[in-house]
C-alpha cells in the first residue's frame, strides 16, 4: 500500500495493512522529482528573499538544474560515495545540490550556517570531505582550516566572487555544464546523507542514511503527519542545516508534490515576521519547532488572520500544553506534535483521525513498532515509565539509518536486543498515547524519585512570567539531587524572592509536590546546540 493511496482517516487499519515499497534501485532526485518534472509547470518552491524578492520555482527547473550541478561534481572528479559538504542557507541552491549530489551518487552532508570554522574542520575531517559547497562567508571559515582538511580540494562558492584561489564559481560551473551527464543509478541501500546529531550529550556523531530510509521512508512524515496534498503550499522554520529541513523541506514536501514556501530569513527569528507570512501568502501547512511556536504565542493572535492555514505541527522537542492551547484559541488551529530523530523519520505524532492530547507525542507511525522497553529488552506496560525503542528484527523499518558511520562502538550501544534505543525516555498511557519524560541522561533522581524535566519545564511554562526554562538535576547533601530550573523572563517581569515562591508554588500545584524546583535562577538565554536543542549537559556541568 502506497501512502498516495491511504489519508490514515483510520489509524488502526493504517498500522495493520501500511507497507512502504522499496525498490531495488532508487533516487529520490531521478524517481521523485523527475517524475513532478513531467509537468513543465508543477510549482516546487515559492521563495522570498531578504529583501522581500520572489521567485517560483519548478520541478522542471530544480530537475535540469541539479542535472548541471551534477554533471559539474562528475567533471570535478567527485565518484560514487565521495562526500560533498554542503552549508547554504535558505536559498534554492540547497537544493539543487543536494539532488546534484544524489544524481552524481556522492553522499551529501549538510551542515548549518551556524557553523564555525572548528565546526567544520571537525565535520569534515571525520567524514574525509572531498568537496565543499558554501557561500562567501561559509568559504572565508573554511580558508581558516582547509591546511588541516587533507581529502578536501573541491571547493564550490555559490553568489559573489570567489573569495580566495581555488574556489570555483557555481553559477560558472552550471553555466559550462550542459546537463548532459550519465547519471549514477543509485542502489536503495547505497549512502545517500550523512546528518551529524546535534550533540546534547557529546561529541556529534555522523548519522548515515540511504537511498531508501530518508527518501523513501519520509512518505510518512509527508502523508501522515504533515498531511500534504500536491496542491499544498508548506512552510517549515527548519534552517536548511538541520535534519528537520530533510523532513519538512524536501523529502516529506516532494514526495507528495507540495510546493515549499521558503523565506531566505538571517539572523534572529522574528515572530511579528513569521505571522505577516500567513496573511500576505496562501500557506496551507506549517511546522515550527517549540521555541518558535512559544515566541509566536506571545504575539496577539486575535489581530492575525492567517487566511489559507489548515494544518500546524511541531517537533525538535516536546511541546508544551499551555501553548498548543494558547495557539489554538489565538488561530483557531490545533498543534499536532510529532517525534523523531536524526537517526529516525517520524516514529509518533498526532496524526489526522488521532484526537490529539495536549502535552503528548501521540501515537506510532504506520510502518514503524515503537515501544517503551525495559533494561532487558521487554515492552512495559501502560503506565511504565522506560526508554523508546524502535524494533528493527526481523524486519528493519525503512527509515531508521544505517549506522553512526565510522563508529560500531556507537551503533553496537544503541542496541538492545531486537530494538534500536533512541536515548529518550517514556511511557504510554492505557489508549496507546507515548508521553515524553526526557533524555536518558536528563532523567533527576531526587530522594528516590524519578522526575522527567520536560513535565516541570511545562508547568513553569504555564506561568505567565516564564517564557521559556530549562529544569535538570543539581547535587545535594541531604536528597542527593534537588531539582533547579533555570527560568527566562518574559516581558514585563522581573525576579524577585516572591517571584521565585510564586513559581515554586505553581509548579506544586500542577504536578505532584516532590517535582517542584526547589532553586530557581533567573538567565537571559539558554545553551543550546546550533539546532535549537537545549544542553542540560552544560547547564548540570556549572554544579
Amino acid at each position: 500500500m502506497s501512502t498516495e493511496q491511504h489519508n490514515l482517516t483510520d489509524y488502526d487499519r493504517a498500522v495493520r495493512e501500511f507497507r512502504l515499497d522499496v525498490p531495488e534501485r532508487f533516487n529520490f532526485a531521478r524517481d521523485v522529482v523527475g517524475s513532478w518534472a513531467q509537468n513543465p509547470k508543477k510549482l516546487a518552491m515559492l521563495w522570498l528573499g531578504p529583501d522581500g524578492a520572489e521567485r517560483r520555482l519548478t520541478f522542471r527547473e530544480f530537475a535540469e538544474r541539479s542535472d548541471r550541478f551534477a554533471q559539474a561534481l562528475q567533471r570535478s572528479g567527485v565518484r560514487p560515495g565521495d562526500r560533498v559538504m554542503v552549508q547554504l542557507p535558505r536559498i534554492p541552491e540547497w537544493w539543487e545540490v543536494l539532488l546534484g549530489c544524489f544524481k552524481a551518487g556522492a553522499v551529501a552532508v549538510p551542515g548549518t550556517v551556524l557553523l564555525t570554522a572548528k565546526d567544520i574542520q571537525y565535520r569534515t575531517a571525520l567524514a574525509d570531505g572531498v568537496a565543499y559547497v558554501t557561500d562567501a562567508d561559509g568559504a572565508a571559515k573554511v580558508d581558516q582550516i582547509r591546511g588541516e582538511c587533507p581529502s578536501l580540494d573541491r571547493l564550490f562558492q555559490v553568489a559573489g566572487e570567489p573569495v580566495s584561489e581555488g574556489w570555483r564559481s557555481y553559477a560558472e560551473e552550471l553555466e559550462e555544464a550542459d546537463g548532459r551527464h550519465q547519471p549514477v543509478d543509485t542502489a536503495s541501500d547505497d549512502p545517500a546523507l550523512i546528518y551529524f546529531t546535534s550533540g546534547t550529550v557529546g561529541n556529534p556523531k555522523m548519522v548515515l542514511h540511504t537511498h531508501a530510509s530518508y527518501p523513501i521512508g519520509h512518505r510518512i512524515t509527508g502523508s501522515f503527519w504533515l498531511d500534504l496534498k500536491p496542491d499544498d503550499l508548506h512552510l517549515n522554520l527548519s534552517e536548511t542545516g538541520w535534519a528537520k529541513a530533510a523532513w519538512s523541506s524536501f523529502f516529506g514536501p516532494w514526495n507528495m508534490g507540495a510546493a515549499l514556501f521558503v523565506q531566505d530569513a538571517r539572523g534572529r527569528f522574528n515572530p511579528s515576521e513569521t505571522l505577516d507570512l500567513f496573511e500576505s501568502y496562501p500557506i496551507t501547512t506549517f511546522c515550527a519547532p517549540p521555541t518558535a511556536y512559544r515566541m509566536l504565542v506571545q504575539e496577539d493572535l486575535s489581530r492575525r488572520n492567517p487566511r489559507a492555514l489548515r494544518w500546524c505541527v511541531g517537533a525538535g522537542e516536546p511541546l508544551n500544553p499551555e501553548v498548543i492551547e494558547t495557539w489554538e484559541r489565538g488561530t483557531g488551529h490545533l498543534i499536532r506534535d510529532g517525534y523523531g530523530q536524526t537517526e529516525t523519520v517520524l516514529l509518533c505524532g498526532n496524526f489526522p483521525s488521532l484526537e490529539v492530547k495536549p502535552g503528548s507525542m501521540g501515537k506510532p507511525s504506520p510502518g514503524m513498532n515503537v515501544s517503551v522497553i525495559d533494561d532487558e529488552g521487554m515492552p512495559l506496560p501502560p503506565g511504565s515509565e522506560g526508554d523508546i525503542a524502535v524494533r528493527m528484527r526481523p524486519e528493519r523499518p525503512v527509515g531508521l539509518f544505517k549506522e553512526y558511520w565510522r563508529n560500531p562502538a556507537a551503533t553496537e550501544a544503541s542496541q538492545r536486543g531486537d530494538w534500536y534505543v533512541t536515548g529518550d525516555r517514556a511511557y504510554v498511557d492505557a489508549e496507546g498515547y507515548f508521553w515524553f519524560v526526557g533524555r536518558a541522561d536528563d532523567v533527576i533522581i531526587s530522594a528516590g524519585y524519578r522526575i522527567g524535566p520536560f513535565e516541570v519545564e511545562s508547568a513553569l511554562i504555564e506561568h505567565p512570567a516564564v517564557v521559556e526554562c530549562a529544569v535538570v538535576g543539581k547535587g545535594d547533601p541531604m536528597r542527593g539531587t534537588i531539582v533547579k530550573a533555570y527560568v527566562i523572563l518574559a516581558p514585563g517581569h522581573s525576579e524577585s524572592e516572591a517571584l521565585t515562591q510564586e513559581l515554586q508554588e505553581h509548579v506544586r500545584s500542577v504536578t505532584a509536590p516532590y517535582k517542584y524546583p526547589r532553586e530557581v535562577e533567573y538567565v537571559r538565554e539558554l545553551p543550546k546546540t546550533i539546532s535549537g536543542k537545549i544542553r542540560r549537559v552544560e547547564l548540570r556541568a556549572e554544579h
